[in-house]
C-alpha cells in the first residue's frame, strides 16, 4: 500500500476521479487529497467509504456529506460555506470523472460563480476507456451522454447527429441498451460500425465489435448486464467525389507536407487516413515529376 501524503489543502473545491471498476486505478494525488481535505462529498457516501478503507485513508472526526441530484439544492450551500470559510472541500462522483454525467456540475459551476479556486484531479473515464478499446476513429468524438428514455425522442436526439463528423459516444442502461442500439441502426445506419463496451476495468469486461445491425441482434437475443457505452463511427464521406478530395489536397499540399496535407483532409471529411495519404503521396509525386520535366 502506497503511503498518502497528508498536508494542509488550500481553501477551495476539489474534483476527483474515483475508479469505474478496478479499485488501483485510483491515482495517488487523489488518496493524498482525499487523506487531506476538511471535508468530503460524494455522490455515494458508502462507495467512498469503501474505496478509503481499501487503501487506508481514515475518515477520522471529518465530515462525509452525500451530494447527489436529489439533495444538491439543500446541501450545495453548506459546502460554499465550508470554502469560505476556509477549508478545503472535495467531491467525489461515484464512478468515473466528476461533471461528465454527474450531478458534480452545479456544484462546481457554484464554485465558479462564487469566485472559487476549483481543481481537477483527473482519474479514470469510463469515455476515454472505452474510446481506446473501440478500434474507431479518437482523432475527434463527441460524447452525448444518456439518449432520452421514449423511442420517438431518441430517434430525434440521434437524428441531430446523423451528418456530425466524429464518433459517437453514450451511455446507455442494460435494460434499454437493444432498443436504443436497434433505433441507431434506424436513424444513423445498420452498416455503421460501432461497439459497445460493458463493464470495463471489472472482472467481466467485454467489448463488442461490428456493425449497429449486428450489435442490436446480439443485445436483443442476449441481453446482459453492467455498466454500458456505446461508441458509432463517424458518417462516411461517400457522397464526395474524387475530384473534390484531389482539390483539398492540392491546396493543402501547396502549404504543407504530404503527411500533414493527409491528415488534415481526411480529418476534415472524416475519411481513412491510409487511402488520403496514398492519394496525397501521388500527388505530390505528379507535382515533382512535372517541375523536373519542365526544366529539361
Amino acid at each position: 500500500m502506497v503511503k498518502q501524503v497528508e498536508r494542509k489543502l488550500e481553501p477551495g473545491l476539489y474534483l476527483v476521479a474515483t475508479p469505474i471498476g478496478a479499485a488501483r486505478d485510483i491515482t495517488l494525488r487523489t488518496l493524498d487529497i482525499l487523506a487531506s481535505a476538511d471535508v468530503i462529498a460524494a455522490e455515494d457516501t458508502r462507495s467512498l467509504r469503501k474505496l478509503m478503507e481499501i487503501h487506508g485513508i481514515a475518515l477520522g472526526d471529518r465530515p462525509l456529506l452525500a451530494y447527489h441530484d436529489h439533495n444538491g439544492a439543500r446541501v450545495r450551500p453548506r459546502l460554499m460555506a465550508d470554502i469560505s470559510g476556509g477549508k478545503s472541500v472535495v467531491y467525489a462522483s461515484e464512478a468515473g470523472t466528476p461533471m461528465v454525467a454527474d450531478p458534480g456540475f452545479d456544484l462546481a459551476r457554484a464554485a465558479i460563480a462564487e469566485g472559487m479556486p476549483l481543481t481537477s484531479a483527473p482519474g479514470p473515464s469510463a469515455v476515454i476507456t472505452a474510446l481506446t478499446l473501440s478500434g474507431l476513429p479518437t482523432d475527434r468524438f463527441l460524447f452525448a451522454g444518456f439518449l432520452p428514455n421514449t423511442a420517438s425522442q431518441r430517434k430525434s436526439a440521434l437524428s441531430a447527429l446523423v451528418d456530425v463528423p466524429a464518433t459517437l459516444v453514450f451511455y446507455e442502461s442494460p435494460k434499454r441498451i437493444a432498443a436504443m442500439l436497434r433505433d441507431a441502426a434506424t436513424v444513423l445506419g445498420g452498416s455503421r460500425p460501432a461497439a459497445l463496451a460493458r463493464e470495463l476495468t471489472k472482472k467481466f469486461e467485454e467489448v463488442q465489435r461490428g456493425t449497429l445491425d449486428t450489435l442490436a441482434e446480439e443485445a436483443a437475443a442476449h441481453p446482459r448486464k453492467g455498466e454500458m457505452v456505446v461508441l458509432v463511427d463517424r458518417a462516411s464521406s461517400q457522397n464526395i467525389s474524387f475530384s473534390e478530395i484531389e482539390e483539398m489536397l492540392q491546396d493543402a499540399l501547396a502549404q504543407m507536407s504530404v503527411r500533414d496535407a493527409a491528415d488534415t483532409v481526411s480529418q476534415a471529411l472524416g475519411l481513412k487516413r491510409r487511402q488520403v495519404y496514398q492519394m496525397a503521396l501521388k500527388l505530390a509525386g505528379d507535382t515533382e515529376s512535372d517541375e523536373t520535366g519542365s526544366g529539361t
